[in-house]
């Protein structure tokens, strides 16, 4: 087990872009997370004397915006609400869209069947139009918005979890499980589940970008975060009305987003890549 993690580790840092990735992502994620920690002002704190001062003005080192509220302080507590948010709702998709995946792929016949159509289901529906609909119903709000995204997202889980369990549970040593008297819910976790594991971990990799983006969409249209709270969409909502004039307002988000996102997807095809899809579904003996 430590030789192979060792192993995937080896091939992973031999992935210049996925390293260049996973650290600036993880270097942006560090300091989001110490917001708490640093010297920065109340991000939602209004000086309307100050407004719109410029980058490098005095104790604002990335200007104020249209109610004299420090950026910099906005944009690294904005990235916390961001992550925080995405990070949630990849973890409520996955689990949901795991267990789906996991049952109708070991169960096959009529369960997989009507699992299935159910997700076909909500996977007919364009699935930012869903998600719009879902907080249009739920009002707007950053935990309204995380439901509305894990439930668009369970779709993709559930289909790639699923192709996965369908590969696994036909391999001999589960059949053998089924032959030693094992329950399914054993057989299921103990030995379909740690071979299936790879791939979710890298699903999960891979979706959590585009969780940011959603989020930041959802926030941007005034469905997510809601004044005084701060989050990337929003403050790039905010930003866009003075784009001509202040164009940084809008930019510095949007630059947050795009590197963040990209940091975190040439990780995850890293991480894909390092795990070698030709072995991740080789058995493990044990549960």
């Amino acid at each position: 087990m430590k030789a192979g993690r060792a192993s995937t580790w080896r091939r992973f840092i031999r992935q210049p872009l996925a390293v260049a990735g996973a650290s600036v992502a993880g270097a942006i994620m560090a300091i989001s997370l110490a917001a708490p920690l640093l010297p920065l002002p109340d991000p939602a704190t209004t000086d309307l004397a100050g407004r719109l001062a410029l980058p490098g003005s005095d104790g604002h080192l990335l200007g104020t915006d249209l109610l004299g509220r420090d950026i910099l302080s906005r944009l690294v507590w904005g990235t916390r609400t961001s992550l925080g948010v995405a990070l949630g709702a990849t973890l409520a998709a996955a689990t949901a869209g795991t267990l789906l995946g996991l049952v109708a792929g070991y169960a096959r016949g009529r369960t997989d069947w009507l699992l299935m159509r159910g997700v076909d289901l909500l996977m007919a529906f364009p699935y930012l139009l869903l998600a719009l609909a879902i907080v249009a119903a739920l009002g707007p709000g950053l935990g309204n918005a995380l439901v509305a995204i894990a439930i668009v997202n369970v779709p993709f889980f559930a289909r790639t979890v699923r192709g996965a369990t369908l590969g696994v549970a036909r391999r001999g040593f589960v059949d053998a499980a089924r032959v030693g008297g094992r329950r399914p819910v054993g057989v299921l976790f103990g030995h379909v589940f740690p071979n299936v594991l790879p791939v979710i971990v890298v699903t999960m990799t891979t979706t959590l970008g585009w969780m940011i983006l959603e989020t930041a969409g959802l926030s941007f249209l005034g469905l997510g975060a809601q004044p005084p709270q701060a989050d990337l969409g929003s403050m790039l909502g905010d930003g866009r009305l003075l784009l001509l004039v202040k164009p940084h307002l809008a930019l510095l988000p949007a630059a947050v987003i795009f590197v963040l996102v990209a940091g975190l997807n040439l990780a995850g095809d890293g991480l894909r890549d390092a795990l070698d899809p030709r072995m991740q579904f080789k058995p493990r003996n044990g549960g």
